[in-house]
């Protein structure tokens, strides 16, 4: 098998393929959903994200992503993720679609960006970008839907005299950011490296 590739496996293979790493999304964010640093919980979800992305194509890590948000969803509904909850309490179908969204688009630029680049750059190096551009992303998407729903973050969540912007860029993304992208990027590249040896093993 050429590893500057994602798997050679059969349309089913890969539908199956990618049902287990839903599964794995929806175990992991709900496992790590109730670990916050500030209002927001921090996430190893990106992680099987990008995983899949990178062996399987960006469908199937956009897929993936959609699970994520899915799972954000269910848990702001149901109140265990109170930050969420007010959000979808006062914009209930911006913020489905936001959070929705953000983990769509994660999983499908990582995987565009390692279809793309693969056979222009090292492999590894492929890799390390991909896993990087997730967090990336899902950030700045989620800082861009704040910023719209300014008015509502500054009366509910930002302290008094505290910016949305400081809010959402600080205190809500800050440390998460750079726990998720440095997670993401030590976790992602290691575990393609190592389905791919198992894959080649196999063939």
């Amino acid at each position: 098998m050429n590893n500057s590739k994602t798997l050679n496996v059969s349309r089913n293979t890969k539908i199956v393929l990618t049902g287990l790493l839903m599964a794995i999304v929806i175990v992991v964010q709900l496992m790590w959903s109730s670990v916050k640093i500030g209002p927001t919980s921090f996430s190893l979800v990106l992680v099987p994200i990008v995983l899949g992305a990178m062996l399987l194509g960006p469908i199937s890590g956009a897929v993936l992503g959609l699970t994520f948000g899915a799972v954000v969803v269910i848990s702001g509904l149901t109140g265990a993720d109170p930050f969420t909850n007010t959000l979808l309490n006062l914009h209930p179908l911006f913020t489905t679609l936001l959070c929705l969204a953000k983990g769509a688009f994660a999983g499908l630029g990582a995987g565009l960006i390692y279809k793309l680049l693969t056979k222009k750059l090292n492999p590894i190096v492929v890799s390390f970008i991909s896993s990087a551009a997730a967090p990336i992303i899902n950030t700045g998407l989620f800082i861009l839907g704040g910023l719209i729903m300014s008015n509502t973050i500054a009366e509910n969540f930002a302290a008094q005299g505290q910016s949305v912007i400081y809010f959402l860029v600080i205190v809500c993304a800050g440390l998460n950011f750079v726990v998720e992208f440095a997670v993401n990027l030590v976790f992602a590249p290691a575990l393609a490296a190592i389905v791919r040896a198992f894959a080649a093993r196999g063939r």
